[in-house]
């Protein structure tokens, strides 16, 4: 299938921020690859979205990013059924609880580390690799906790690999100067999703007691979604990062969170 419209791939979409980041490019008539590591998610992510938007403009590919083939043939199967890809997300990642970093098994070490780090750099390598031999492209990887700096209580081995994801992003924009392809990240802020709540998992009271301030500063991913979207395919600027929040944004949601309660967790 050859499409005119632009085709874009999500890795980690088969639900939250990826999720949502689909279904806001379909809205906006984009042709969707959504992709996660088993066929059964991927086939409910498809049909959900399927019986919304047009089935056309939805492929979906089951692929573990930790393995460098089936990232390669992600790329083949999308570039086989759509024609193209305009645009590739590294958006596949996964945390753990909120644990000291000691307390954390070392296999936890390892999925992290693969799916949040390795994963990157395999999509990343797969995604430059071949729109420089088409001619074209964008590349984006997506950030998260960590990468600016900021540390938090339990947040250790995850904030670490965001951190190295900024860096990677900021190379890669020195890197891409000058050519076809442009590079950038995507900082959606914090967003309500099942990675978050699962990093309390065992631990309900405290994030019962998180919630006040969650309820404050975060957001649900479909409110964020569309607004990254729009960013995404309104930049032309290498080493763009894509940002929902800002500090007026985040200055305004303390200014009114006396006046406004919000429940994300409902």
């Amino acid at each position: 299938m050859n499409i005119k419209t632009r085709s874009i791939v999500i890795t980690g979409s088969t639900r939250g921020i990826g999720y949502s980041l689909a279904a806001a490019f379909l809205e906006r008539d984009c042709a969707i690859t959504i992709s996660g590591r088993t066929q059964e998610a991927v086939n409910d992510a498809v049909g959900k979205l399927g019986a919304k938007y047009s089935q056309e403009l939805i492929f979906g590919y089951a692929c573990d990013v930790t393995d460098f083939i089936q990232v390669q043939k992600l790329w083949e199967n999308v570039k086989g059924h759509f024609g193209k890809i305009d645009i590739w997300i590294n958006n596949a990642g996964i945390a753990t609880p909120m644990m000291k970093f000691w307390e954390l098994s070392p296999d936890k070490y390892a999925d992290v580390v693969q799916t949040n780090i390795i994963g990157t750099m395999y999509g990343t390598k797969v995604a430059l690799t071949e729109m420089l031999a088409q001619g074209y492209g964008a590349l984006y990887n997506l950030e998260g906790f960590g990468a600016r700096g900021r540390s938090m209580h339990g947040m250790t081995l995850y904030g670490s690999t965001k951190a190295s994801i900024h860096f990677i992003n900021q190379a890669l924009a020195k890197e891409t100067e000058g050519i076809a392809v442009i590079t950038g990240a995507i900082a959606p802020g914090m967003v309500i999703t099942d990675m978050i709540t699962q990093q309390f998992e065992g631990r309900e009271q405290e994030l019962e007691k998180s919630k006040r301030i969650l309820n404050i500063i975060a957001e649900r991913a479909e409110t964020v979604a569309p607004v990254l979207a729009d960013k995404i395919l309104e930049n032309q600027k290498n080493g763009e990062t894509i940002a929902y929040s800002s500090p007026a944004r985040m200055m305004l949601k303390f200014l009114s969170a006396p006046f406004k309660k919000r429940d994300l967790f409902s």
